[in-house]
């Protein structure tokens, strides 16, 4: 993906970007056990959650594989989970499956509420500026209820993008007028390239993409950030513990960042990376940084090649392992 240098990603970086998030999956379960039934899942404590917080989580099948991974928040009266929108009626499904005698009942919501983001160092300041949100406090994946012209709105401290900043959740009839008010305080709005170039800079696998079905978490290093050590059972866990507390956290691939020259070509995703003339893995998604100045990627290679520095090949162009998040040095290389 070529960055097109466009005034969302300096918005993003510098100033408030817009990016509309409602093609995102959004699932809704409401009952008295929805958060237990969930804690045997998902791979986060969601029994540790109260009232406007919230975690990320992942959703495995027996073997450790992913079906999907998810932002999860607590509202007080219902749990509402933002997941990838190609598996959205797989997610809805499986939950729905596995409730026997449980007070939870599961709803897609998609087509009700829409959801749009903004991000970057300005980002609070325009959300107040347009709503009633107390936001400055905030943590992460903590939720505010607010108002926009009388619309229930729900705001969310997010870093979804690789950059923080907050997602508005709305009725989808107030989406048009919300995002009109939220560029007349001063958002800019984002197109896709420019999203996707900070998610990369940022290392952030998107489900999907970085991450498919055939993936264990650990591979795609989300495990600080989805997986809790010490709650109690839940589906998958067996493999993950395994793999953690045996195997020391190895596995036979992960996600790195790769680097490019500056005149390199941007690669495509499924692109072969090599070492010698030996494959040993493929990228996954690639774009020309604009804050380093050259092409950078994301892909799985095999456990030997994992350590920052490893020189590789993507086609005839020379690359190196690199750490994630990507990071400018003082000669604005990586």
């Amino acid at each position: 993906m070529e960055q097109d240098n466009s005034t969302g990603y300096a918005a993003l970086r510098a100033g408030a970007g817009l990016v509309d998030r409602s093609r995102l999956g959004r699932i809704f379960l409401t009952g008295a056990d929805r958060r237990g039934y969930l804690q045997g899942l998902l791979t986060n404590d969601i029994a540790a959650l109260t009232a406007g917080t919230g975690c990320y989580a992942a959703l495995l099948t027996a073997q450790g594989r992913m079906i999907a991974d998810m932002r999860v928040l607590e509202l007080g009266d219902a749990i509402l989970l933002d997941v990838s929108p190609h598996v959205t009626e797989t997610v809805r499904a499986h939950l729905e499956r596995f409730i026997f005698s449980e007070d939870v009942d599961v709803r897609d919501v998609t087509s009700e509420r829409a959801e749009i983001g903004v991000y970057g160092p300005v980002a609070g300041a325009v959300v107040s500026r347009v709503t009633d949100a107390a936001v400055d406090h905030l943590p992460l994946f903590g939720s505010t209820r607010a108002t926009f012209e009388g619309s229930p709105l729900l705001v969310v401290r997010s870093d979804e993008p690789g950059v923080e900043g907050y997602d508005l959740i709305i009725d989808r009839p107030a989406a048009d007028a919300l995002t009109s008010a939220l560029i007349g305080a001063g958002a800019v709005r984002v197109d896709e390239n420019a999203a996707e170039t900070v998610r990369i800079e940022a290392g952030r696998p998107r489900f999907g993409q970085d991450m498919t079905e055939d993936t264990i978490p650990l591979e795609a290093g989300i495990e600080d950030r989805a997986i809790s050590r010490t709650k109690g059972c839940y589906v998958g866990q067996e493999v993950i513990i395994r793999v953690l507390d045996r195997g020391h956290g190895r596995v036979a691939r992960r996600l790195v960042g790769l680097s490019l020259a500056p005149d390199a070509p941007v690669p495509k995703p499924g692109a072969g990376i090599l070492a010698g003339e030996r494959e040993i893995g493929r990228v996954t998604s690639a774009t020309r940084s604009a804050a380093l100045g050259h092409p950078i990627a994301l892909g799985y290679v095999q456990r030997d090649f994992v350590s920052p520095g490893t020189e590789v090949r993507i086609g005839e162009a020379s690359a190196v392992v690199a750490s994630l998040p990507f990071r400018a040095t003082p000669d604005g290389k990586h």
